[in-house]
Parts: C-alpha cells; sequence; structure tokens
C-alpha cells in the first residue's frame, strides 16, 4: 500500500483553516476544477470534468480537527483508500497535513500530485 503526505503552514488561525475543511461541500469554494459537490449525511458526490467520484466521508472530528474520506465509488479502479486531513494549531497559524494512503500502489503517483496540490489550494484559500 502506497502512502503519501503534504504538509504546508498557513497564515491563518487553525479555526479559519477548519472551517474550509469540515463543510463536506465547501470543497467547491478551495479546490480547482471542481464544478459541483452535493452531501447526503454519510458520503459526497464531486464532479469534476463530467466525472463523478464519491467518497464516504469517515471521520469530522472538530476536537482532533480531523477531516478523513475514503474513494468508494468512480472511475479509478481504487482498491483502498483513506485520506486524512489535520489541522494543528501553531500560535497565530496552523500546519496543515494532508495524507493518504491507497492501493494499488501505481496510483501514488497520480494521488502525490494531486494532494500536494489540493494542500496548496487550501493554504491560499485560507490566507485569503
Amino acid at each position: 500500500m502506497a502512502t503519501i503526505r503534504h504538509h504546508v503552514r498557513i497564515d491563518a488561525p487553525a479555526d479559519s483553516v477548519w472551517a474550509l475543511i469540515t463543510d463536506p461541500v465547501a470543497i467547491t469554494t478551495w479546490a480547482d476544477g471542481l464544478d459541483a459537490c452535493t452531501f447526503d449525511g454519510t458520503s459526497r458526490t464531486i464532479t469534476a470534468m463530467g466525472t463523478e467520484i464519491v467518497e464516504e466521508i469517515v471521520t469530522n472530528d472538530s476536537d482532533l480537527r480531523r477531516f478523513q474520506y475514503s474513494i468508494t465509488g468512480g472511475p479509478m479502479p481504487v482498491e483502498y483508500h483513506l485520506a486524512t486531513i489535520d489541522v494543528i494549531e501553531d500560535g497565530e497559524t496552523s500546519l496543515l497535513i494532508y495524507a493518504a494512503e491507497i492501493k494499488p500502489d501505481s496510483f501514488k503517483d497520480f494521488m502525490d500530485g494531486l494532494l500536494g496540490g489540493l494542500a496548496q489550494q487550501l493554504k491560499a484559500a485560507a490566507e485569503k
């Protein structure tokens, strides 16, 4: 199983960064290239370029500021996927850690680029 981790320092309070992440459909406000997102209470469906990706929300813990999701449907033949976003308070700033485990390993390079880009997009949105 491949593992990926990106971290970025964000010049914004942890609560502000967390507010962007904790709402499952708010991803459309900070992630580039998404057309729509719906949430049914346990799963979100993201639409991008006519393709739908279904993600099960595994954890949404405001005390830990941890959000986890797993890809459960869509065009990628993923055997296993778990992404974790942690927001850690560091005084007036935050540390964002965006990590994932994915199987098969052949998706590592694609997911590594995707998560790195998403981490940077979160940083840009939080610092506005």
